[in-house]
């Protein structure tokens, strides 16, 4: 499943306790981020027991099911099962109990009316994020538990301690110091009427993403035009040629990512994460591309190392990344380890966009349609009015670390190379 997983979320048992299956067979269905994978059975057997259930969150590693397996391969598999099903194991199965005892169980609710931040890093893992909304805990509610992590971090023991004690700060208001501060109001829509439509999981993930990065990083964004004529010309006289030369179809995405992938390297800090009072600056450049499911969910694979990749390598990686999301097979690492995020706007028509930071980045670009116009062009005869293949870039970027100057300079810069492009360039 990727071997930068860390845990995953078991969305499904295809398999019964007690009931018999074949090799091959699938067992049961695991979400890893928006990538969800099917787990076959090493051999024919019995389903004996199922050590957690539907939505539980387990790391790698765990013992997640017991299986009687055929006689041929029946003495090593149990007998891994056995040494691993250690004491650590059926401590992390009562707390799995206990995890559920909890969620069944009447909360009282306190009646203390105020709070203080008991945490100031407000970085939640996954697997917290996870947690929380499994009970209904919001980011202002988990931001009050005390945390006992590395760094102030809150762990998962601090969430269910919280949960057992009643969740006494789950109606808790803010302590007002300045009476002129803005205070989130309490407030009460009449949400209409209409056809019920419930989240899938994706779409429950991409929404809890989204309102975090508005949560966590304060959003600028800014806008460029370029002049693409040089470009477009040099592809519509190049595709052929390319495809029956490499095998593979050239579109603007690999030529985007290349720019892009030019420009990170001029302003390095542009491709950075932030921790805490800590600015992490990236030596790898890993480009993510928003690419939309066929349910219409949105997925970022990502183009490693895209700095030092030719086109003919990137227009490979660009097509079999885009050909995998489109047969819902990507992998979880296809999907981890993006340094820096490009949103392809214009391939539905849109002028352009203002795109929320795929976290823990620190920007990401929006490419508008390319739209041909009347401009005004400089030329040895004077200004003149000519049609180019025009294009709108825009930048969200994190106000946090990325100042207006970087931003600006940095979008600017893309829009440089992608109008300076060579048109005596050979495939």
């Amino acid at each position: 499943m990727g071997e930068s997983i860390t845990e995953g979320t078991i969305i499904n048992w295809l398999i019964n306790e007690g009931d018999s299956f074949d090799e091959g067979d699938i067992i049961l269905e695991v979400a890893t981020d928006k990538v969800d994978n099917e787990v076959p059975a090493p051999a024919a057997g019995t389903l004996l027991e199922t050590k957690y259930q539907a939505k539980d969150v387990v790391k790698v590693g765990e013992v997640i099911a017991i299986l009687e397996v055929s006689e041929e391969v029946k003495s090593t598999k149990k007998t891994d099962v056995i040494q691993n099903d250690s004491e650590a194991s059926k401590k992390d199965k009562k707390q799995s109990k206990k995890k559920r005892s909890i969620t069944s169980s009447t909360i009282e609710v306190s009646t203390s009316n105020s709070f203080s931040v008991n945490n100031t890093n407000t970085f939640f893992s996954p697997l917290i994020i996870s947690i929380a909304k499994e009970h209904h805990i919001s980011f202002e509610e988990l931001a009050r538990i005390p945390a006992t992590g590395n760094e102030g971090r809150l762990r998962k023991s601090d969430v269910f301690n919280y949960i057992e004690d009643g969740r006494p700060y789950k109606f808790a208001q803010p302590v007002v110091q300045d009476p002129t501060a803005y205070r989130i109001p309490q407030l009460t829509f009449d949400k209409g009427k209409g056809k019920i439509v419930e989240m899938d999981r994706m779409r429950q993930m991409i929404a809890d993403h989204m309102v975090y990065s508005k949560h966590t990083s304060p959003h600028v964004t800014a806008y460029v035009e370029a002049d693409l004529t040089n470009m477009v010309n040099w592809r519509n006289e190049n595709k052929v040629a390319f495809q029956e030369k490499y095998g593979e179809k050239l579109t603007f995405t690999p030529l985007f990512v290349e720019a892009v992938a030019k420009a990170v390297k001029d302003f390095s800090n542009i491709n950075a994460s932030v921790d805490g009072n800590n600015i992490i600056v990236k030596e790898d450049i890993n480009i993510g591309m928003a690419t939309a499911l066929p349910s219409g969910n949105l997925i970022v694979p990502v183009v490693r190392n895209a700095d030092t990749k030719d086109l003919k390598t990137l227009a490979e990686n660009v097509n079999e990344l885009a050909g995998k999301a489109r047969e819902n097979k990507l992998s979880g690492d296809d999907i981890k380890g993006s340094t820096f995020t490009i949103s392809n706007v214009g391939t539905f028509g849109s002028v352009m966009g203002t795109p929320i930071i795929n976290q823990p980045e620190v920007a990401i670009l929006a490419l508008g349609i390319i739209k041909k116009r009347a401009e005004v062009i400089e030329t040895e005869k004077g200004d003149e009015i000519a049609i180019r293949s025009m294009m709108y870039l825009s930048l969200s970027f994190d106000h946090r670390v990325v100042d207006g100057f970087l931003g600006g300079s940095f979008v600017r810069r893309v829009a440089d190379y992608l109008e300076q492009f060579d048109t005596n360039r050979k495939i």
